[in-house]
């Protein structure tokens, strides 16, 4: 039997330096891992690449293709796109696809994949008005947003704590999904 493919997207916030780690684990879960990271997130993760591309046995994306290039990955089971920062969530939501795995998640919503997000953002950031409307539109369209109790909730600026990033839930998350899956 194959495993389910789980593709773990971030962008770049704090956690997305714990990738490897998190990979690990989604595969001791028995995920099919394939790493898509925004492009400053993969400018955090430049010298990890290697390491998270031998892990996963694909290639960590942050493009988009060239038209005419076979896809590398094989489809999703399941996307997670944590952390996702207030950048990424809003444009997700707006439906600014400019980067690689923003386009994919966009695309994810249509074509039905079971999509968990977890944001990473401080109690600044979630003053901003679209930000509640952001969640609020990605819930509608069926993706699992966790925020707030139960979910990521917000720190003060300055005191993130990326070693406090509760994967686990988005990793639950992920598996039941798959479970309900048919």
């Amino acid at each position: 039997m194959n495993r389910p493919v789980l593709y773990l997207f971030g962008s770049a916030a704090p956690p997305v330096q714990q990738f490897a780690d998190v990979a690990r684990s989604a595969q001791t879960a028995g995920f099919d891992v394939c790493v898509g990271l925004t492009p400053t997130a993969a400018r955090w993760l430049d010298s990890e690449v290697p390491l998270l591309e031998e892990l996963t046995g694909h290639p960590v994306r942050s493009e988009y293709k060239q038209p005419t290039e076979p896809d590398v990955w094989p489809p999703a089971n399941v996307i997670v796109f944590a952390p996702v920062t207030f950048n990424s969530l809003n444009a997700w939501a707006l439906g600014l696809t400019h980067h690689f795995v923003v386009g994919v998640v966009a695309e994810g919503i249509g074509k039905g994949i079971p999509t968990v997000a977890m944001p990473c953002v401080n109690t600044a950031y979630v003053q901003h008005p679209q930000f509640d409307q952001s969640v609020a539109t990605l819930r509608g369209a069926g993706v699992s947003v966790l925020y707030g109790p139960g979910g990521f909730e917000p720190n003060e600026p300055g005191e993130g704590r990326p070693e406090g990033y509760p994967w686990q839930l988005a990793m639950a998350e992920a598996t039941r999904a798959v479970r309900l899956t048919p």
